[in-house]
């Protein structure tokens, strides 16, 4: 069980060790230039989400307790 793990961590090891420029495949190209864009994104360009994506942050806090109503759908399993 313990050379099992061991060899399976060394395999994740070796697997992460190399990092490179992302570039298209030998004989293709990157995607066409979206209609409405100014030039064609990069590599990077399109491997990055834009702000608008991302998913926002809810800092609000809970300010004071609040006992919460019955719910008439929640019953026990059967």
């Amino acid at each position: 069980m313990k050379r099992a793990a061991a060899l399976l961590m060394l395999g994740l090891l070796a697997g992460c060790g190399a990092k490179a420029r992302l570039q298209p495949a030998e004989g293709a190209s990157l995607p066409p230039k979206p209609a409405t864009a100014p030039a064609t994104p990069t590599a990077d360009q399109l491997l990055s989400p834009p702000a608008a994506t991302r998913p926002g942050r809810s800092d609000e806090l809970l300010t004071r307790s609040q006992q919460r109503p019955d719910d008439r759908f929640d019953l026990p399993p059967h």
